[in-house]
């Protein structure tokens, strides 16, 4: 259907540079994936040859409608309804709201993938099913034609993401839109999950993008800002604030920690051509395996990290930072919705818990946890001055091994404890991932200066490993303490104490 054919590792660097770019752009070409991802996998032959040309050409836009306006993550109460035409195609008669780029002029048409209900179906996400509902239905040369029933409502006024129109959508005010059913019905949930979990490992890469666009942006501010003198090694005249100890902390923690979810990113994308191409069957098994395990730390610990990353970005330019006009204000403003859409981060972390890790009873976990003690023995035996970053690892790895027996032998019998640390385990995770995978890039670092390479940037993986195993490998213990815990104290306030 057109496109590069380039892989997904390719595409995860592209995608980070339009979200560094413009994070409100870059939801455009990230939902029309989206939505061609989908369709790919379960629309006829017939509706692949209609829309996904035009979609891989992004004169098609595309977007995914699920909320309404009594129901977010609870999907199998939605009201929307399609009912069969004499034709084979539906009449879609509903309201959804929050949908990103649901209204625009930017394409030619718009695509909408819409959940909704046939008559008879299922009362819940069992009765669910996925159509293909055109802003314009194409005339028989696959060209815009009428306009179907469908009307954008109203535009949300929202805290960031400015360039990005999220849409209330009224479908079938007058008598229904039309709209054809993708694959089968009551099989929608299952069609959209392939479209979710793309653009969740999508939202990651939000995450890197922005927080890489706020760390560039402090780091020029800081090196630009002239202000007081400095500690030590200065005369008498005021310095750029990079010389002050404090700031310099929080561009390298901004710089390791994207760093870290970058890594993380990009190796689940290296993960997704694998599990895609491989020869070997068992192979392309262990990577998807390990892509359904990722897929919520590699959404939710990104987005979350990038807040962070985007809020020290503020501090560092100080009060200037709350000032609009800097654009530092922006970043945070902008990637605060990154932890809410696509699945809360507490709804990824539930997911990690409850299906990724107790469902299989901690075997992607444990090979995962395998692979980091093989990193951990490769730095003990190194002789590059890297051997001190074990010990750190090892605690890390410890302590996500312990937590990670207790949610499978808890989770069985009673969910609700290892729910209640679902969030800090997510964190756990992404730490001691993060602090594996920068790692391994000091190991290939120490490699390759050793082989004579003199490049700077080598100094910089081996520098970042080491901030990062200083100052948040060691968190992972007192993870470990808080999920442990059980949420006792949480079970035990009602919720009429609030």
């Amino acid at each position: 259907y057109g496109g590069q054919g380039a892989p997904k590792s390719i595409n995860a660097l592209v995608e980070e540079m339009i979200c560094s770019t413009n994070l409100s752009f870059g939801m455009y070409p990230g939902l029309s994936f989206g939505a061609y991802a989908a369709l790919h996998s379960h629309a006829s032959d017939e509706l692949k040859d209609k829309y996904l040309p035009k979609m891989v050409e992004v004169t098609w836009a595309g977007t995914m409608c699920l909320t309404e306006p009594h129901c977010g993550t609870d999907l199998g109460i939605i009201k929307t309804r399609a009912e069969p035409l004499e034709d084979g195609s539906y009449a879609i008669s509903g309201t959804k709201i929050f949908i990103s780029a649901g209204e625009h002029d930017l394409t030619e048409n718009i695509i909408h993938l819409v959940l909704a209900k046939t008559p008879g179906a299922p009362d819940s996400t069992k009765g669910i099913s996925l159509f293909v509902v055109p802003k314009f239905l194409p005339d028989a040369d696959g060209n815009p034609g009428t306009r179907n029933d469908l009307r954008c409502v109203s535009l949300e006024h929202k805290m960031g993401m400015h360039a990005s129109p999220t849409a209330v959508m009224s479908y079938g005010d007058d008598g229904g839109a039309q709209a054809f059913l993708i694959g089968e019905e009551n099989r929608g949930i299952e069609y959209m999950f392939i479209m979710m979990n793309a653009a969740r490992l999508a939202v990651g890469m939000e995450g890197v993008g922005i927080a890489e666009r706020a760390y560039q942006q402090a780091r020029d501010f800081a090196k630009d800002r002239v202000q007081s003198r400095a500690l030590t090694g200065g005369g008498a005249d005021p310095v750029t604030i990079i010389h002050h100890p404090d700031v310099r902390r929080m561009l390298l923690a901004m710089r390791v920690q994207t760093e870290a979810i970058r890594a993380i990113a990009y190796r689940v994308a290296g993960a997704v051509d694998i599990a895609r191409h491989h020869t070997d069957t068992a192979e392309r098994a262990r990577a998807q395996a390990f892509i359904d395990l990722m897929t919520p730390v590699a959404k939710a610990f990104s987005t979350d990290i990038a807040s962070e990353v985007a809020d020290l970005g503020i501090q560092v330019h100080g009060g200037m930072g709350y000032i609009e006009e800097t654009g530092a204000a922006q970043h945070a403003r902008d990637v605060r919705v990154t932890r809410i859409y696509e699945g809360t981060n507490g709804i990824q972390a539930n997911d990690l818990v409850g299906r990724k890790v107790a469902r299989d009873e901690g075997i992607a976990a444990g090979e995962l946890i395998k692979a980091m003690r093989e990193t951990v023995a490769d730095l003990a035996a190194d002789d590059n001055g890297l051997d001190d970053l074990a010990e750190p690892l090892t605690t890390a790895v410890r302590a996500l091994e312990t937590a990670t027996d207790w949610i499978v032998e808890t989770w069985p019998q009673d969910p609700a404890p290892a729910a209640a640390g679902a969030v800090h385990y997510l964190r756990l995770m992404g730490i001691a991932t993060g602090g594996w995978l920068l790692a391994q890039g000091a190991l290939r670092a120490a490699q390759r200066k050793d082989q004579g390479d003199t490049d700077p940037y080598l100094d910089h993986k081996v520098l970042s490993a080491r901030f990062f195993a200083e100052q948040y490998l060691p968190q992972a213990a007192a993870l470990r303490a808080t999920i442990l815990a059980g949420g006792g104290t949480i079970a035990a306030v009602s919720p009429d104490a609030f």
